[in-house]
């Protein structure tokens, strides 16, 4: 059977490989939190969302417990998602700022979202084999993404695990470039740059590491950047 990113939702759905993960998602699902105690919680694992022909794939590093977790879909639901979103509408990315639930009318243009592990985790910290076991699902979908001209990390964690996925997912050597808001990582020729920013957590938005005007610059940098195909770094 082909593959495909129906394919790979569907597997991500019904996904039961990390027992820790499984047991966490499960429980948060059926004790919710007290805002949001009359709702029916997700409790799966989290599939990608966005245009299947994005030419920038954005890669998280897990769901929120009572975020994507609560709602079935990555990033909306919590404060980094609100956060997020809001850039990716300044940006052109999004058709409205918010992220507020399943069927709220958000649809993104040129962009494909996804995440290097697809449960929540508990204290948003997965294994190192809870990242090896769910890495398949992002090599795949990064091979299945054929118009990827640039991918951004939204983390330290989730740039990590993306040097890890690009090694399969394109058959290059992982990229040496460090983690900093803005680093960038070429793979060579027609292969997507690599980029890297600060995760919209309220713990780097709150105290303006991260800022509003930052991650939209950012976004117009990397369309800037695949819209001229000018080399804009170095090999990493």
């Amino acid at each position: 059977m082909s593959d495909s990113l129906a394919r790979v939702r569907d597997e991500v759905i019904a996904c039961r490989a990390c027992p820790r993960l499984v047991g966490y998602r499960e429980r948060v699902a059926a004790e919710r939190k007290r805002e949001f105690r009359t709702e029916v919680y997700w409790g799966r694992g989290v599939p990608a969302f966005g245009d299947p022909l994005a030419r920038l794939v954005a890669v998280g590093l897990a769901p929120a417990a009572h975020g994507s977790n609560r709602t079935g879909r990555v990033f909306t639901g919590d404060r980094s998602a609100a956060f997020l979103v809001r850039a990716f509408h300044a940006a052109g990315f999004a058709n409205q700022p918010t992220s507020l639930r399943r069927g709220d009318g958000l649809a993104y243009r040129d962009l494909y979202v996804t995440a290097a592990v697809r449960c929540a985790p508990p204290g948003n910290r997965p294994t190192t084999s809870e990242l090896a076991q769910c890495r398949p699902y992002l090599d795949r979908e990064l091979r299945l993404l054929t118009n990827t001209r640039a991918i951004l990390a939204l983390g330290g964690f989730a740039w990590d695990a993306l040097r890890d996925a690009v090694v399969s997912a394109y058959g290059v050597a992982r990229p040496t470039t460090s983690f900093s808001h803005g680093a960038a990582a070429s793979l060579g020729p027609g292969k997507p740059m690599l980029y890297a920013s600060y995760h919209p957590s309220p713990q780097n938005t709150n105290t303006r590491k991260l800022t509003h005007e930052m991650l939209v610059e950012l976004l117009e940098r990397i369309r800037a950047g695949y819209e001229d195909p000018a080399p804009s770094a170095a090999a990493g």
